[in-house]
C-alpha cells in the first residue's frame, strides 16, 4: 500500500465522517432553559445556526445546536457539540483555538492533534477558503454564547 493509497483511504473515511453527522446530527435542537445561547449567519451561503449551552459552574452539562446549512457547517457543529458535552467552559475555548487554528492553516501541512480527535476530518476544508466560513461558523457562534455576547455572530471573514 502507497502513501497515497493510505492518503486517499483517509480522505474517504473523512468524507463519511462528514456525511454521516451530515445526515444524522448529533445533538441537534434547542434547549429551552440554556444559560448560554448565540446566532450565526454566514451571509455568504446562508448557512445558520443557533448554539444553546447548559452550563453548571464551569462545565458545559449540554450543547446542542439548531439552524440550517452546507453539510459542511452542520457536520462541524455537531461534531463540535459531541467533542465539548461535559467540558469546562476553559476547555471548550482551547478546542476552539485548536480547532480554529487546524482550518485557516495554509501551509498544508496537518499536524495530529490530541484535543481535536475526529474533528481533524475537516482539516481538508483549509484547502477550501471559501468552505472555511461554513466550517467555523458553529464554532464562533459557540466562543460567542461563552463570553454571552448579544446580537447575530455574522461570519464574512474566517481570521
Amino acid at each position: 500500500m502507497t502513501d497515497s493509497d493510505t492518503q486517499s483511504d483517509l480522505d474517504e473515511l473523512y468524507q463519511d465522517i462528514i456525511i454521516e453527522h451530515n445526515q444524522n446530527p448529533q445533538n441537534y435542537g434547542d434547549i429551552p432553559n440554556a444559560t448560554h445561547d448565540a446566532e450565526g449567519f454566514n451571509p455568504f451561503c446562508g448557512d445558520n445556526i443557533k448554539v444553546y449551552l447548559l452550563v453548571n459552574g464551569d462545565e458545559i452539562t449540554d450543547i446542542k445546536f439548531s439552524g440550517s446549512g452546507c453539510a459542511i457547517s452542520q457536520a462541524s457543529a455537531s461534531m463540535m457539540t459531541d467533542q465539548l458535552k461535559n467540558m469546562s467552559l476553559e476547555e471548550a475555548k482551547e478546542v476552539f483555538q485548536e480547532f480554529h487554528a487546524m482550518i485557516t492553516n495554509d501551509t498544508g501541512v496537518i499536524e495530529e492533534s490530541p484535543i481535536l480527535g475526529d474533528l481533524q476530518s475537516l482539516a481538508g476544508v483549509s484547502a477550501y477558503p471559501a468552505r472555511i466560513k461554513c466550517a467555523v461558523l458553529g464554532w464562533h457562534t459557540l466562543n460567542s454564547a461563552i463570553e454571552k455576547e448579544k446580537g447575530t455572530i455574522v461570519i464574512d471573514s474566517y481570521f
